[in-house]
Order: C-alpha cells, then structure tokens, then sequence
C-alpha cells in the first residue's frame, strides 16, 4: 500500500469511521492510522465511500509532540433508548485546525484510541532523542485555514479578530470541506468581552434577517430544557456539496463587519443593538424576489419504492428552486422503532435523487430521520451560496415524549435574507383520537428549538416562514364508508371538508391556528389497497380521509399548486405536493450601507451623551402549591424608560453557573428595547424529575433571586417564593414503603424523618436486618402502595390493551393521575389505560435511585450473560427495591402472555425497561456505551424470559 504523500511501505494500523463536526453539522469522515519507517501519521478522508477508488487523504497530520487528541466533556441524557451512542474527540496537530470529531462509542473505536495512544507515545520517545532529519508532512492547500485564537488568550483574541473570514475551499464539487469554525464550538455563557479600539466600519456586508422578537446573541447561560425533547435520532447529515466559506458565510456583520465596527469594552451588546436597529430598518435596504418551493409528503406504509418518483417530483415544467420532501413510516420495523439505521432510508433517497427536475442541478443540504419520520432537502446547485444558518432538529412525541414512532423532525435555514423552516411530523393515529394530535402539535411547536451560534434557541415560529407537511392523520367526523366514497364519487369534496377534523380543529383554534392551507381539490389520499387505486377493503373498511397535507404560515407565501399524484401506488397512502412562489428578501448593498452608517453614527452619539434605564412592574412573586410536572406562569412589564436603547439579560449570581434554579425558567431571558419600548416576561416554574427530588426532601424550596442585568446599567433584583407540595413521583422506594398514607397527608418534618429512616433501612435490608420485633403498624410495605396501584390497575384492565407502552397518554390524564396518588389511596385510577401506563414509566424514571441501585449497575453488566449470577445480585438488592424488581417482572411475564392482543415484545419491553431500572451512575450516564446498554437489555430480557422463581 501506498500512502497519500508517495512514499512506499506504509502500513495501515487502524481505521475508524466518524463525523466531523463543524457550524453545528456533522460530516462523515474516515480515519486511518498509518505507519511508515517508525513516523506515525492521521490520515482524514473526507468521502469514506471514496476509500478503494481514491485513498487520498484531505488531510494528513503527523503524530508528534504537536498531536492531542482530547475527550470532550459530556452531559447525561434525561432517557436514552438507543443503542447507538457516540463520543466526542478533540484533535489538534501541527499546522493544521483544531477538528471536533464524533466517533461511535464502541469496541472499534476503544481499539483505533488504543493505537493512536501508543503511536503518541513512540513518538514522544523518539523527540527525547537526537534525530537525522525529520520529515515535513504537507498539508493539503484546501485545508491550510487560519487557526482561531484561543479564547482564553485576549490578547491573542483582540490581535486576530480580523482573521475571522476562512480561506475558501476547493471550487471542485467535493462533497465535503475540512475547514473549521471554531466560533460554533465558544460556550454560550461565557462572560468575557473583546476588548480593542472602535475602528471607523469598512463597507458592510447584508446582514443576518431580523430574529422575531427582541433577542440578542446570547452570552450567558443557556436555557434549560423542558420538558426534554428526543435526542435519539438518527445522525443527522449535511451533504452541502461544494461550499464555498465566502462572504455569505463567515463575513456578515455578525462575524466580521459588525465585530470591526464594535470594538469596545460592551462590544457583544453594542452588535446586538446594531442587529436590532437594522432589523427595524430592514424595508429601507431590502427588495422582495420570488422563488419556487416545491413541498411533498408521503407516508410509505414501510415499503420500498417500486417505481419512478418523477409523477410526484417532477409534476411541473420549470424547475423548483428548492426541495422540501416529507416521509412517513419509512420503516416500521422493531429497530427502526428504538431509532437503529434504517436499511430502507438510502432507498428512498436514492428515488428521489433520480426523480429530481431534469432541467436542474440539485444539491442536498440536509437530510434528518427520526425513526419513520425523514425529512430531505435540495436546493438549485446555482443558490448554493446564499443558504446559511442550516440547523436541524427531531421531537419525539410518543412515549414519555421521547420516542419518535410519532412526533417531528425539522430543517431550518435562511435563504438570502429570509428564514426558513420545514416541520415534517407524524400526528397520532386513530380516528377518535384529535385531542391527541392537537397534543403533539403543540409539544413539537413548545419543544422544537434550533441553537446556533449567538442566538438564543430558536422556536419554530421565529421563522419568516414556516411550511408544515405529514401525515397529520386527522379524519373525517363521518362514520358511514360508503356515505363518504358516495360523496367522493359525486365530487362533493366541499361537504366532505365540513367534517375534517384538522378543519375544525382549526376553526375553534385548537390547534394550526396561525397556519393556512389551500383549497383541497383532489380526493382524500388515505387509505388504499397497496399497489391499487381501491379504497381499504380489509375488515377495519377504514373511512378515507385527508391524511396528509401541507400548511403555511408568513408573508409573501403564495400557493401555485396544491394536489395529490395517483399514478403513485407504493403505499396506502398517496404522495402530496404543494407548489409555492415565495418572496425572499434580497439585500441592496448600497442601500443597506447608507442605513447602516446612518444607525453606527446615531448609536455613537447617543452612547456619549445617556445611560440605560428600565422600569419594572413587578418584582416579587409568589407561587403557590406548586406540583410535580404542572406547569405554572407569571409575567411582568419591563419598559425602556432612557433615552438609549438598552440590552438586557438575567445573568448568574456569584459561583453560580446557571441564573436560576433547575426549576425555573424566564422567557425570554435576554433581549433588546428601544426607548419607551415594553416587552412581556414570563416567569415559568416546571418542576421536572430532576429537581423534584430535592424539593420532596425539603433540601430545596420554591425561593430564588434573579438578577437582570441592564448593560452599561445597574442590576436589577427579581424575588421569586412559593409552597411545593411533595408529590410521591421522585421519592424514595423506601420512603414510600414506610408511608401508610398519601404523602399529602404527612407533614414535611415527617417526611424528613422517613426519609432518614428509610436510609437506615436501607443498611439494615442489606445485612438482612429486618424489623420482626417491631409492632405491626411499624412495618413497612412490602412495596409502595403507588406502584401496585398502578401495575394492578394494568393488570386488571390492559393486559390485551392495544400498543400499551408505545402509545403516549394525555398531558391532562397524567397530572389527574400523579395528583390521585398523590392525595388519596382510590379504589381506581382516572385516565386511560395508556396514560397509566405512561404514569408508571414516569414514576420509575423519576425515582432518586433506579429499582437497580447504582452500586449494583457494574455488577449487573458482569453477569447480564448468566441468568444465576443475574438472581443472585437481585437478591442483594434492598428489600424494598427487590420486591418492586420481582414484582414489575412478574407483571410485566404477564403481558408476554397476551402478546397477540396488545403488539408488545420481549425485546421492546426489555429495552423499555432497563433504560428505567438500570440507568448508570450519574458520573457514568453520559458515558454509558452501546455494548453496556445491551448487557443492562440483556440482563432484562433474562427474567423476562427464564423467569424468577424465588
């Protein structure tokens, strides 16, 4: 073999596939170590499937006293049921940038570290000693970028800031580029400013589009998340070919002009007032010019694609500008369901790309899947240049809002100066079932963000557009079949509209209130007999209706065409498309520079002649009996009473690294006001599993202090107070099993008190102390009372339930069911079966510490292939936590039994399962690998089998 420089006898040691990450999206890369004559040398190949044709490394980095190579930090995740995990790898070598890259978490990549390791020490050894010569390995010209001061260093920073904009790539159509930007990687909440003289501005470049509302880049800490959204997609792609890093990437005012024009002690907020001012002014400086978008859906009913896609992607004589293609059910396999690869997904993209216009040159910019749900997006190869800001994001809306057999997955950018964004989703199924689509609608809108660089999080309605496709699954209110083929038949589709769910539901303002839709002149598309034009004609006869569609919401949005494709006859669903001229908003540069002097010149003069200044309405607040998972909010006016206009953010008090509590949240918490200018915040208090522990044990209260900070101002100081009322939901197994009552009725000072005694139990249940000699009354439960309400409530009523544990329960079923257990013992618990069932995973994962405690997890990994040694730890366990073990087993032996009813696996409920009874240490769970979490699915699937005889 030979290697990239020529030279013969190099001998490859190790190879490994990755991503790199750079401006927040992953590239794939390949990675071989390579020896040749006792030098070691990292070879990066940005194309892997290019390995055999072309074994030319993009870049070559030799391994020596330069090389690092160094494990990113990481943060546990709230639930992970994927068996995919990754790590991430700082890597910095001589002459090259620093690359952040994400490697699989497996035995493979263990194995490649390994070698590497050694490779770095033989090398260290031989720089100790006298050498003859030592070689200089080029770098590749498309690679050679300069490398971005580091951040601790100002005087470093204030020396270089000027060297922000990247050499530009390769004019070849390289489907990938190894430069990067090191400004993508900067914490949000760091504190330092960039400190140099203010300089006159150089002629600016068009800004970035105006963000909806008052927000600024964000320098302080991030806002937390709540409640989760799913993180357990599959990796998300960027397969921009050929990108240029030119002025519409790294020199717009926010990176380069604004930053020269701003340099000064307050320079971060002095840019986020440029941005604002210029917001304001945009129609000043921008023109309107349209662009098509052709928007299509399609649920595939899990098959391959059988045939050309051009009916459906090529139903137009002009091509479309840019390509936003939605599919559903794209695989509805067991794996594909826990977010594992789908084998069909390169099948589908693969269709499409042969389908797209012919009178074009496409080029995909970004493709996401969650589970079933994909989402692929192309541009004219001739726009290339002026998409920016491209982010993704996937919502699950299933079970425990993480799984993503429903939910959303989304692509965002900005084209020219507009915002984009594309919500492909998956509604809940079953025709009596809206309310339950509403819910998902409204948890992928609260809980899709977008985070880029020096931007608060990113909603979906912060767009200047916003077109949502899918499988909505809302029905027709009729039940009669043949009354509505009737009507079909008679093309009375107006009356049949009538009766849409998704109509009404619109109507009354429930749900897709500010989205429009087009006037629907085809027939329903939803449901046919594969491979036909018939409708169902299985026993179920379901009733057709519109299933799928695409609405809208922005201005300059104009509907050229809205329609089904028939000829495609893959699925029991039909293809939909949508053709949009939509106005973007394109830049005169000479006009935007005269606005944008005119703004610096004005901020200069008032900057030198006032001070910021805010008044507030309100600056206590109470909240009272808050509860577990309850959402509850308060708002007060902050008003710009200066004469300048002033940036605001609520910012950490001293040695802390939040600016609150976990329980609480200000929206928004950083923004712009013009004098006289009043903006709404909102205080949110969320008690998740996460902080609910702490506040049933009285360690933590409903009390903090926010500190909004006015830049160049005084600080101002928010009190926040409230009573919690403890919840069973995040309390020990062992504290429950000593309480005889709801924990409403027991005082806190009690709960104090069991939950010592509890830990005392816990050491006595270990050395088998039980506590015979005490009086009956005294004697703990065998399990908490609230477990066998609700695995007997399962037992007795949903054994042969339908989907149970797949499908999500009701938000207001689940607070109706946590506040039941919480106040009384009932003879019957409200709700659906599914939301018991979901109230029962919620319990378990809101625990303190797993069923499985975590001194046992390493253990459990050990003997997860012995069914014997996987008995005896459980008999190890604490009493308590033993019995709920044997106990959620046996029940769960038992749904096994009615499996043909209810759809449920051993392998789903194990995996299920063990992410909630065995989660890992906390210094260990953002670190937990794949092989590990199949040992903890491993050692479920035994008792779940084999069972537990004693």
């Amino acid at each position: 073999m030979e290697s990239s420089l020529g030279i013969s006898e190099s001998h490859c040691l190790a190879t490994v596939r990755g991503h790199v990450l750079r401006n927040g999206q992953k590239e794939p890369r390949l990675l071989s170590l390579l020896e040749c004559s006792g030098q070691f040398t990292l070879d990066i190949l940005a194309n892997p499937e290019a390995i055999v044709l072309s074994p030319v490394p993009q870049l070559s980095i030799p391994i020596n006293n330069h090389f690092h190579i160094v494990r990113e930090a990481e943060e546990a995740l709230l639930i992970d049921l994927s068996i995919n995990s990754t790590v991430r790898f700082r890597l910095q070598g001589e002459r090259t940038p620093e690359l952040l890259l994400e490697l699989q978490d497996d035995i493979h990549t263990q194995s490649f570290l390994q070698h590497v390791t050694k490779a770095k020490q033989q090398a260290e050894k031989r720089s100790s000693l006298p050498r003859k010569m030592e070689a200089v390995v080029p770098v590749p010209v498309k690679d050679c970028i300069p490398v971005p001061p580091q951040r601790g260093n100002s005087k470093s920073t204030s020396n270089n800031i000027n060297n922000s904009t990247l050499v530009q790539s390769s004019k070849t159509d390289s489907a990938f580029s190894m430069t990067t930007d090191f400004a993508f990687e900067e914490k949000k909440n760091q504190q330092n400013r960039i400190v140099a003289q203010r300089e006159p501005p150089p002629p600016p470049l068009p800004p970035l589009p105006p963000r909806k509302g008052t927000y600024t880049p964000s320098t302080g800490p991030t806002t937390k998340e709540r409640p989760p959204s799913a993180q357990n997609s599959t990796p998300v792609r960027n397969e921009f070919q050929s990108v240029d890093r030119s002025s519409s990437w790294s020199d717009s005012p926010s990176n380069n002009t604004m930053r020269q024009a701003m340099m000064s002690s307050h320079a971060g907020s002095r840019e986020g007032l440029l941005k604002h001012r210029l917001s304001k002014k945009e129609k000043e400086y921008v023109d309107i010019k349209n662009f098509s978008f052709f928007i299509g859906t399609w649920n595939v009913n899990g098959q391959s694609p059988d045939s050309s896609l051009k009916p459906w992607l090529c139903s137009d004589p002009d091509p479309p500008d840019v390509y936003a293609l939605g599919f559903q059910e794209l695989d509805l396999s067991t794996e594909a369901f826990f977010y594992m690869d789908s084998s069909k997904e390169q099948l589908w993209v693969d269709a499409v790309e042969r389908s797209l216009h012919p009178k074009a040159r496409y080029i995909r910019i970004r493709i996401i899947r969650l589970v079933g749900m994909m989402l692929v997006v192309y541009v004219n190869k001739e726009h290339k240049h002026h998409i920016r800001e491209l982010a993704s994001e996937s919502v699950g809306t299933g079970l425990m809002n993480k799984m993503g057999n429903k939910g959303g997955v989304a692509v965002r950018f900005v084209f020219h100066n507009t915002s984009f964004c594309f919500v492909n989703s998956h509604l809940a199924a079953h025709v009596d079932d809206f309310e339950r689509r509403n819910q998902d609608y409204k948890d992928i809108c609260a809980r899709m963000s977008f985070h880029l660089l020096e931007y608060p999080p990113l909603s979906i309605v912060k767009h200047d557009v916003v077109i949502w496709l899918g499988d909505l699954n809302y029905r027709l209110c009729f039940p009669d079949a043949g009354e509505v083929k009737r009507l079909i038949d008679d093309k009375e589709l107006r009356r049949l509209q009538e009766y849409d769910q998704l109509n009404i539901q619109r109507k009354t303002k429930r749900a897709f209130t500010d989205f429009m839709e087009g006037e629907i002149n085809f027939i329903p598309t939803y449901k046919y007999d594969a491979k036909s034009d018939r409708w169902d004609s299985s026993g179920k006869c379901r009733v057709p209706a519109w299933c799928d569609r695409i609405l809208w919401r922005g201005s300059s949005v104009k509907q050229l065409h809205y329609r089904s494709h028939m000829d495609l006859k893959t699925s029991d669903h039909k293809p939909v498309s949508s053709l949009f001229s939509i106005g973007v908003k394109m830049v005169i540069e000479q006009r935007y520079k005269k606005v944008f002097e005119e703004i610096v010149r004005d901020m200069d003069r008032m900057e030198n002649d006032f001070l910021p200044s805010l008044s507030l309405t309100q600056r206590e607040f109470t909240f009272e009996n808050v509860k577990f998972r309850q959402l509850q909010r308060q708002s007060f006016l902050i008003t710009n009473d200066g004469q300048v206009p002033s940036t605001f953010a609520f910012i950490p008090k001293l040695n802390d690294s939040q600016y609150c509590k976990t329980w609480l949240r200000a929206e928004p918490s950083e923004g712009v006001l013009d004098p006289n200018e009043t903006m709404e915040i909102f205080l949110e208090v969320y008690v998740s599993k996460d902080s609910v522990t702490l506040l049933n044990s009285g360690e933590d209260k409903i009390e903090d202090i926010l500190v909004l900070h006015l830049d160049r101002g005084k600080d101002y100081f928010i009190t926040v107070a409230g009573s919690y009322l403890p919840s069973c939901f995040g309390t020990s197994l062992e504290t429950l099993c000593r309480m005889k009552k709801p924990i409403r009725e027991i005082p806190i000072t009690k709960l104090i008190d069991l939950g010592e005694d509890s830990c005392m139990e816990k050491e006595k249940s270990r050395m088998n102390f039980l506590l015979d000699s005490a009086g009956t009354e005294d004697k703990p439960l065998k399990i908490p009372k609230e477990v066998w309400l609700l695995v007997n409530h399962l037992y007795t009523k949903a054994c042969r339930q339908e989907e149970l544990f797949q499908t999500p329960g009701l938000q207001d079923e689940l607070q109706s069911i946590i506040d039941c257990l919480d106040t009384s013992i009932p003879e019957s618990i409200p709700g659906s079966n599914h939301s018991v069932a979901e109230a029962l995973l919620i319990f378990l994962e809101a625990l303190p510490e797993p069923v499985l405690c975590y001194e046992l997890y390493q253990r459990c990994l050990e003997c997860s292939h012995d069914s014997r040694l996987c008995k005896q730890l459980i008999s190890q366990l604490p009493r308590a936590h033993r019995n709920v073990f044997r106990y959620l087993m046996a029940f769960l032996r038992e749904l096994l039994k009615h499996s043909i009813d209810n759809n449920l696996t051993a392998n789903l409920l194990a995996t299920l399962f063990a992410s909630l009874l065995v989660r890992p240490p906390p210094n260990l769970a953002g670190k937990q690998m794949s092989h590990d979490r199949q040992k903890t699915n491993d050692f479920i699937l035994g008792f779940l089998m084999g069972g537990d005889e004693d």
